[in-house]
């Protein structure tokens, strides 16, 4: 019989890439989704299958990491072989908004699954995944970080994962439960939410090679995060389940990148190169050069004529209003211990994933900008 995974927040980009790898290996695959007055499956869309199917791979629940009730049910309905835990408030600048739900979903959600596993007798049959985060090292205390690393959490998010994290470990060694602690540094991808940093990188600066878009305004530019692709990230997670013995492990390439080098970077996909001038909020980047062989080549020839009269324009800001009440300025991860244990090796480099993430945008906001323009010729034609 196939093996029955159950994913929570598999809506998300870590779940989508997640249940795709997992279908392929032959799994049945449920995932745990919380209720919308709109449709928000987009990631996994390409994986649907109607009910009326027989013999799914792919079955989605409602359901919240805040109510115990329904996710005791839903592990016990599915009796899954492993639970990866996923789903999250994940954006750090939000959780200072939400203190509480953050709390509540990140911290006492991964309590609710331990708690549901245990009380089911599921303990022989089910392995746990929890996935933890760089955001745990916060002000950090060694570089690189690792598994020994003291853990200094600097956002309601991190300090709400650093409960989990515990809360995983002690449920281990009280229980004797497979539960293991993936601490995964920043992965990202086309799949990734257009209010992370990346993601609104590679938006705005599609956005400003198509003339949709001025200016992009960001935050702290000097802060360094290690960079990863979500789909490499998704083969350790189901790595550290395959495990006969549960343990942590720190998931990172070892190379960290400062977010203005990011913004040089995916500029430098379309052919462009930035120059940035000043300092702290008055920092801004200026379109220097443009070479056009690479431009046409990545945007098109019919955005080349418009872009070029915009070098010398600022195309980045700095405001305030992005910066966070405590700041994480440096992360980078040293993931010996997955090399050696789990044989996990990156495919993707930094270069790899940020060309997947502009030539997807480019892509995306083509899209967006002929929509726009035929939606106006309609509406000029019924006028």
């Amino acid at each position: 019989m196939s093996k029955v995974a159950l994913i929570t927040g598999i809506t998300g980009q870590d779940g989508a890439y997640l249940a795709e790898y997992l279908i392929k290996k032959g799994y049945v695959v449920h995932g745990l989704k919380r209720r919308s007055s709109m449709f928000n499956t987009d990631r996994i869309d390409h994986l649907y299958q109607d009910p009326h199917v027989e013999n799914r791979n792919l079955i989605l629940h409602y359901g919240d990491l805040t109510d115990s009730l329904n996710l005791t049910r839903i592990i016990g309905e599915t009796q899954p072989d492993e639970i990866y835990n996923l789903a999250a408030m994940s954006h750090v600048k939000v959780s200072f908004d939400t203190p509480e739900y953050t709390a509540n979903a990140d911290g006492l959600g991964v309590l609710r699954i331990l708690e549901a596993v245990r009380l089911l007798n599921l303990i022989p049959k089910t392995r746990i995944y929890q996935a933890s985060t760089s955001e745990l090292y916060g002000l950090v205390q060694e570089v690189p970080q690792k598994e020994t690393t003291p853990f200094y959490p600097r956002s309601p998010y991190a300090v709400a994962k650093l409960y989990g994290y515990w809360i995983t470990v002690n449920y281990r060694e009280a229980y004797k439960m497979h539960a293991s602690n993936g601490i995964l540094f920043n992965h990202e991808s086309p799949l990734r939410g257009e209010t992370f940093v990346t993601r609104k990188v590679t938006r705005a600066v599609s956005r400003i090679a198509l003339g949709m878009q001025k200016k992009v305004y960001m935050g702290n530019l000097s802060s360094k995060r290690d960079w990863g692709h979500a789909k490499d990230y998704v083969r350790a997670m189901y790595a550290i389940l395959q495990q006969d013995e549960p343990s942590d492990y720190v998931i990172a390439t070892g190379i960290t990148t400062t977010i203005r080098d990011f913004l040089k970077m995916a500029f430098a996909e379309i052919g462009v190169e930035i120059v940035f001038k000043g300092e702290h909020v008055n920092e801004v980047a200026v379109l220097n050069y443009i070479d056009e062989r690479m431009f046409i080549e990545r945007v098109g020839e019919a955005y080349l004529d418009n872009f070029k009269k915009r070098i010398g324009d600022e195309v980045v800001g700095v405001d305030p209003q992005y910066f966070r009440p405590t700041e994480v300025d440096l992360l980078i991860g040293d993931a010996t211990k997955a090399r050696t244990c789990l044989g996990w090796e990156p495919k993707y480099d930094l270069a790899a994933l940020v060309e997947d993430m502009m030539l997807n945008d480019i892509k995306l906001m083509k899209k967006e900008s002929y929509l726009r323009k035929g939606g106006y010729e309609i509406l000029n034609y019924f006028e």
